[in-house]
């Protein structure tokens, strides 16, 4: 009986611990693509919060097309910050570079014993999976929720046990068009947060 209360604690902080889904990107801009993923993820999921874990430099990117990391990081929080769900998360600038998914969810279990962490990504990065570091090790240990994107299904891993499909809106916005139209002196306005859009036009991120 001695050992009774550490196993009914045990059980207490698995039963308690917070799921959350990490959504990885440069977020070069973040744009209301990306929150309409997020909040369907919170809808039609059992996730109670999402991560948007902004990458310094994403291994399969030319580092030459991202802001500064904290300006991007700075975006994310303006977008997010009326939202308790949601979250800015800049581990990775702490991280040896490039950045690995599976060197971040070791230093997040590390750091965040009570959380509970799956992955976010679009049926188009599901399908080339296995690019990634050690991709094996994350389909067997971790939940990953997809989005649907245009002419992607998932591909070989999108019936893996550990791989939920949710069902939403497919959305065709890339932070690249974004950019593109920022060069070319059109309005972004309503593809964006407005605060992400005050700011962004403020400091003249991509007019040239």
């Amino acid at each position: 009986m001695k050992g009774l209360p550490i196993f009914l604690g045990t059980i207490f902080l698995l039963g308690s611990m917070r799921k959350i889904g990490l959504f990885f990107g440069s977020f070069n801009p973040i744009h209301v693509g990306h929150l309409v993923i997020a909040n369907s993820m919170l809808a039609h999921s059992d996730l109670q919060e999402v991560w948007f874990v902004v990458s310094p430099q994403n291994p399969l990117k030319e580092r030459r097309t991202l802001l500064a990391e904290r300006q991007r990081l700075d975006m994310v929080r303006r977008a997010v910050y009326d939202d308790n769900r949601l979250r800015a998360c800049d581990i990775e600038f702490g991280l040896p570079k490039p950045s690995y998914t599976v060197l971040t969810l070791a230093s997040l279990a590390e750091s965040y014993r009570d959380k509970e962490f799956s992955l976010i990504m679009g049926a188009d990065n599901l399908e080339t999976l296995d690019r990634w570091r050690n991709y094996e090790y994350i389909l067997e240990h971790y939940h990953i929720y997809v989005y649907p994107r245009p002419g992607h299904s998932g591909g070989a891993f999108a019936h893996h046990r550990n791989v939920i499909m949710v069902d939403m809106p497919l959305l065709d916005i890339s932070s690249t068009y974004i950019r593109e139209e920022i060069r070319q002196g059109r309005s972004v306005r309503y593809l964006l947060p407005e605060p992400v859009y005050q700011y962004l036009t403020e400091m003249h991120f991509y007019e040239k």
